[in-house]
């Protein structure tokens, strides 16, 4: 096996492993594009475990970089995901600085959080997930240029339900996205949300970004219909596959202090083949 072969092999891996929400959408793909989508997540997967394990620190995202310019600029870098990653980049042209933005993003996380405006928040959301859509248009293929605005929004809904679902498990860690102008407004603490009961004000609160997350959503959704028409259902199925766990948290009355909220296995396979039926008809 070439070290190309081993490299999208290894991504492949990583991806079915541990992308969860992504890897759904990704079986809709024709396989050349999704094996371009599993070697980004490879790249990102190992940018989030860098910010997130034990030992987590700059030096080490500053490693990473290195060698993400390294395989940009020149052969690639030793660890198994470049050779994969240097392919797609190189193939669907992809700007180095969306994965440039995703490191500072992560990097961000390695320090206690305080977000003081939604403008800060965006600006987070940005780098952690709205470059994430703007690379994978890149892949998905677009001719009009207001799919890179619609990507752009589309991240953020993504991260917003995200940070929604994960508020309490975020306090815990000293990571409180949501901004303080918010918390301010409803009357809700840092300590709160990190503690194990979802009061009035949080409830009142997340429904508020809530309600933000669903605005972005329904401004993103012309987005699905400026990709190649064979990566149409793709993008369906994960704008399909958060949007329902967001409804999901707003049916539950945005109770998300006692665990997780998910969807099943069984609920995302339907969504899968609700997307396949999109790809055949």
């Amino acid at each position: 096996m070439s070290r190309l072969a081993a490299s999208y092999a290894h991504c492949v891996a990583v991806a079915r492993a541990r992308a969860k929400n992504f890897y759904y959408s990704f079986l809709v793909l024709p396989e050349e594009k999704r094996l371009a989508m599993c070697a980004i997540y490879a790249f990102m997967r190992e940018c989030d475990d860098l910010s997130d394990e034990a030992g987590a620190s700059l030096s080490n995202i500053a490693g990473w970089r290195a060698q993400m310019v390294q395989t940009l600029t020149g052969p690639p870098a030793d660890h198994p995901v470049w050779p994969a990653f240097q392919d797609v980049v190189r193939k669907y042209r992809v700007p180095a600085q969306y994965f440039h933005e995703m490191i500072d993003g992560v990097s961000s996380d390695l320090e206690p959080r305080k977000v003081e405006t939604f403008d800060e928040l965006y600006r987070y959301c940005y780098l952690v997930a709205s470059v994430v859509g703007l690379t994978t248009i890149h892949i998905f293929g677009f001719d009009d240029p207001r799919a890179l605005a619609l990507a752009e929004k589309c991240g953020i809904a993504f991260q917003l339900t995200n940070i929604i679902r994960d508020v309490r498990e975020d306090a815990v860690n000293q990571r409180v996205y949501l901004p303080s102008e918010d918390l301010a407004r409803f009357g809700v603490t840092p300590e709160a949300l990190a503690g194990p009961v979802t009061t009035p004000e949080i409830r009142q609160l997340l429904e508020f970004e809530g309600a933000r997350a669903q605005r972005y959503y329904a401004e993103s959704r012309p987005l699905i219909a400026m990709m190649r028409e064979d990566s149409q259902p793709a993008l369906w199925a994960l704008i399909e596959i958060y949007s329902q766990l967001l409804n999901r948290i707003q049916q539950r009355g945005y109770d998300v202090m006692p665990g997780k909220i998910r969807l099943s296995t069984s609920e995302k396979m339907t969504v899968l083949a609700r997307a396949w039926l999109r790809r055949l008809f």
